[in-house]
């Protein structure tokens, strides 16, 4: 009788072995319309192919000039992305080896050793796959072949119909795949493919700690609890059986053990769970699990937990949970760590007098929302690093915002913009990814869109500065008032099902601790009118769209319960239009400049804008254009936030559009593509401040010209002080005064009605209001200044300001001088150095006030007096002034053409009564 191969006796136990497949890999370009051939090319990973081919000099800086347009064959592209990895051992009869990919961009057929491992379509998911059988001694090839991602979503647009869809043309909504990949309105047309995450082996073999989904929850007396629900899967192991009949092996399906371990935020343990599994496929009565696979609920009790706050309204204490899988001698199997923080969070929607409510509460305080919606950072997303998150998100906190919405048509972002909102205390507004589209409801979009919400629910869960969750972004707007209702077939299922069934299901199931809305704008309990202002969010964009008059004033036009979105237009700062767009002289209406400029009409939108409060600026100057947009951009939103702040807490927030850029492009951006602050940022620092005081056209039949003074105070504490008004010239003249004693409650706005003798001038274009706030040591805490008439008509001195420079170190500090009124001192630090930064903007003197602004340039070098040269020191009499005399010589040289027209139409007779004798 033949001796039977006997298995080697199995080692102990040990924890997952990981290892990242992320070197070795090269890039071929297998078809499409691309103009070279590109074959083995060295690629990276995580990343993209158009990343790889602009790190290989083939083709140019996608973001610059017209670049993008070159590059339109992208997305028409297949590509073969290869790597060859050794082992040293085929894996062990009990060994379980998992391929792990945390994001492929898109359409992927993953293929090892010639063997097809699956064929996938979702780049909102990661992916795990056992391989154990597919891996050999030696050499192994893992290929992954991506299909063109715009082939692909006209393929699945045969079959799940065409769907309408606003943003651009391309299908975005028929593929699974960042929406604005494929161009918005701030976007180019960059379609990429690529391994967009990580990627490797998973080596275990008795257990693995799978999935941990946590409910974080504490009572009202500040009792914490902390469930997770732990996903324990089998290894192919050896049974008890298998083992008795061979006295050689050891059993490995045995016992394990899972332990739940609470630190505080000083690391002191304070809490302590253990579980005891039994064997594989007897799983104690009441563990759910599918075969191989076990759910453990652990459960541990805190008393007496410190509160997670956001910021501006308290401390960011962060517990951090670990759970634990042993196996029978104790051996690690699998360890994670995470942060949680305790509070409770999500926005009430309450009936009242008016219609219905929008408010966001953490640990029942009402907190007054200051925040923006952030999209991509990077056209190429697997380029940010976390200096970058940090340094990016870093704009938000120190511009006081207290929330970051997460917008649908981008992604689900990484853990890095979560974990660093948990320190810092912002709260986090997350869209599901479904953005300006009516979306299939068929399969299999159906099953992606429900996968990839269940990963991305529980992955974000432990989050304490995640808050909320949105349906999507505009898409129930888009069926009621942009035509999808009639142009759908009746009876269509165009996404409403994922937002009104599915998405909250899911949440119910698996997050119930934090609020959820169909969709932004929505009106609760009237999802046919979700542009109404009396219920729920909205996004005005009436008034930057509008083609009979988008003056920003408009925004006092409407008072709604929260703006979710809302925004104006501005060009990129100018050290980033100037290495965008190479052409030289830079001009506002050159197709490189234009292509820069993604809104429908945005260009005459933006001078359409203007109009009413500038001159049109002198057309042979580029940064006087330059500098009207990026201040008027800044305009509009001291308007539009001074005014629906005024309106706490009917009005439960503003959520501007938006934060940041993903490349140098004229947008609604506070911060640019290449990380410069615009004069926006500058605005948003104290239009979110915790004391805002602004001047409101009053109602309610108050006087003169029903002018208001609002004071805002988002502090814990009342605020309290002396009003101070004037009337006053803009010479510095003091025509009429009052003063009044007010009290701000904590967290609270009140109105101050202006009397009648300030707030109607005299001579509205040669007057102004001031309003100052001193408290009883007489110290100003905050002023604004209210000017009776737009810039273009007011008698403001463009030689007001006087100014000197003096180097300190790597800074120049400005010193100031107003012998008039100055309003808006700005310094184009950026036309200097590109690097140089002024830590203030928007400044507004009165005769005889001094001021500094200090510049920071790294590494110094710059001659101070640069900094006060025309075009770099700017303000807004000085603008209006280039702008009068601009339209001053177009008049002269008119009326010199219109007489060199007379003379010529003149002059052949005069010549012929010569000639005729």
């Amino acid at each position: 009788m033949t001796d039977q191969p006997r298995h080697p006796r199995p080692a102990p136990a040990a924890a997952v072995r990981r290892r990242d497949l992320h070197s070795g890999w090269t890039l071929t370009v297998e078809d499409g319309p691309i103009p070279f051939p590109v074959r083995d090319l060295p690629a990276t990973v995580p990343g993209t192919f158009l990343t790889d081919l602009h790190d290989a000099g083939l083709i140019e800086e996608p973001y610059r000039d017209r670049n993008e347009h070159d590059l339109a064959w992208s997305g028409e592209c297949d590509l073969l992305y290869r790597t060859a990895f050794p082992l040293a051992e085929a894996p062990a009869p009990h060994e379980r080896v998992d391929l792990v990919a945390r994001s492929l961009d898109t359409a992927a057929t993953v293929v090892l050793n010639g063997e097809t491992v699956a064929v996938v379509q979702n780049q909102h998911r990661s992916w795990r796959w056992p391989v154990e059988q597919l891996l050999r001694r030696g050499e192994n090839i893992l290929e992954i072949r991506f299909a063109s991602p715009l082939r692909t979503a006209r393929e699945n647009q045969q079959v799940l119909g065409e769907m309408p869809k606003i943003g651009n043309e391309l299908p975005y909504n028929a593929i699974r795949k960042m929406a604005c990949n494929l161009g918005w309105d701030w976007g180019p047309v960059l379609v990429t493919s690529g391994i967009a995450g990580p990627i490797g082996l998973e080596t275990w073999q008795e257990a693995r700690l799978g999935t941990l989904r946590p409910l974080v929850e504490v009572t009202p007396d500040d009792t914490g609890t902390v469930r997770v629900e732990a996903q324990v899967e089998r290894g192919p192991a050896l049974s008890v059986a298998e083992a008795d009949s061979d006295p050689g092996q050891e059993a490995t399906g045995r016992p394990l053990t899972l332990n739940l371990l609470v630190s505080d935020p000083d690391g002191t343990v304070v809490a302590e769970v253990e579980h005891l599994l039994g064997a594989p496929g007897t799983p104690p009565a009441g563990h759910g699990g599918t075969a191989g696979q076990e759910a453990v609920e652990l459960r541990a009790e805190l008393p007496a937990v410190r509160r997670w706050w956001p910021r501006g309204y308290g401390e960011q204490p962060l517990y951090t949970v670990e759970v634990t899988l042993a196996g029978a001698e104790g051996t690690v199997l699998g360890r994670e760590h995470h942060r949680v923080g305790f509070r409770t969070a999500g926005f009430a929607e309450t009936a009242d007098e008016i219609g219905m409510s929008f408010t966001m509460l953490v640990n029942d305080q009402p907190i007054l929302v200051k925040g923006a919606n952030w999209i991509p950072d990077d056209c190429f997303p697997t380029r940010l690093t976390p200096q970058s998150y940090r340094r990016s998100i870093g704009h938000a906190l120190e511009a006081g915002m207290n929330t970051l919405r997460i917008w649908g048509g981008g992604l689900y972002e990484s853990e890095l913009l979560y974990d660093i909102a948990d320190e810092e205390g912002l709260l986090v507004w997350q869209d599901f990814a479904m953005a300006c589209a009516a979306y299939s409801e068929l399969e299999p979009l159906r099953s992606e869109i429900e996968a990839e919400a269940r990963e991305n629910i529980v992955r974000l869960a432990w989050h304490a500065s995640l808050v909320h969750w949105n349906g999507s972004n505009e898409n129930v707007e888009g069926y009621h008032h942009w035509g999808w209702k009639e142009t759908l077939p009746e009876g269509t299922a165009w996404g409403n099902g994922y937002y009104t069934q599915l998405l909250p299901s899911l949440l119910a199931e698996l997050d119930p601790s934090r609020s959820y809305t169909p969709s932004s704008p929505y009106s609760r309990p009237r999802p046919e009118d979700p542009r109404n202002p009396d219920f729920g969010t909205v996004h005005n964009w009436v008034v930057w769209a509008s083609e009979d008059d988008n003056s920003y004033i408009h925004y006092r036009d409407t008072s709604p319960r929260f703006a979710a979105e809302f925004g104006w237009q501005g060009p990129a700062s100018w050290a980033t239009v100037a290495r965008a767009v190479t052409e030289r002289p830079l001009r506002a209406d050159s197709p490189a400049m234009l292509s820069h400029q993604k809104a429908i009409r945005g260009q005459e939108k933006l001078v359409a804008g203007y109009r009413p409060h500038f001159p049109d600026p002198d057309p042979e100057s580029f940064a006087d254009f330059h500098f009207t947009t990026s201040l008027n951009q800044a305009r509009a939103l001291q308007v539009g936030i001074g005014h629906y702040r005024s309106l706490w807490p009917r009005c439960g927030g503003t959520i501007i559009w938006q934060l940041n850029d993903c490349w140098p492009v004229t947008s609604w951006a506070a911060v640019d593509g290449e990380d410069r602050r615009k004069l926006l940022w500058y605005a948003m620092r104290e239009l979110y401040a915790p004391v805002l005081l602004t001047v409101q056209p009053g109602r309610d039949g108050l006087p003169g010209d029903g002018l208001r003074a609002s004071l805002g105070n988002d502090q814990a504490t009342e605020l309290s002080g002396t009003l101070q008004l004037h009337r006053r010239s803009l010479a510095g003249e003091v025509l009429a005064s009052a003063q009044e004693d007010v009290r701000v409650p904590a967290r609270s706005a009140v109105h101050v009605p202006i009397p009648e003798e300030l707030a109607v001038p005299a001579d509205a274009s040669a007057e102004m209001l001031v309003v100052t706030l001193r408290d009883a040591a007489g110290a100003a805490r905050s002023r604004t200044v209210h000017f009776f008439a737009a810039d273009r008509d007011l008698e403001l001195d463009p030689e007001a300001l006087r100014a000197s420079a003096r180097a300190e170190g790597e800074e120049i500090v400005i010193d100031l001088e107003a012998h008039g009124t100055v309003r808006d001192v700005c310094v184009i630090a950026d036309r200097v150095h590109p690097d140089a930064v002024a830590d203030r903007a928007l400044l507004t003197l009165l005769p005889g006030e001094r001021a500094s602004i200090r510049v920071s340039v790294p590494g110094g070098g710059v001659n101070p007096a640069a900094l006060l040269a025309p075009g770099v020191l700017r303000h807004a009499g000085e603008l209006v002034a280039r702008g009068r005399d601009a339209a001053e010589r177009a008049r002269t040289r008119d009326r010199r053409s219109a007489g060199d027209e007379r003379r010529h139409v003149e002059a052949p007779e005069a010549v012929a009564e010569v000639a005729a004798p």
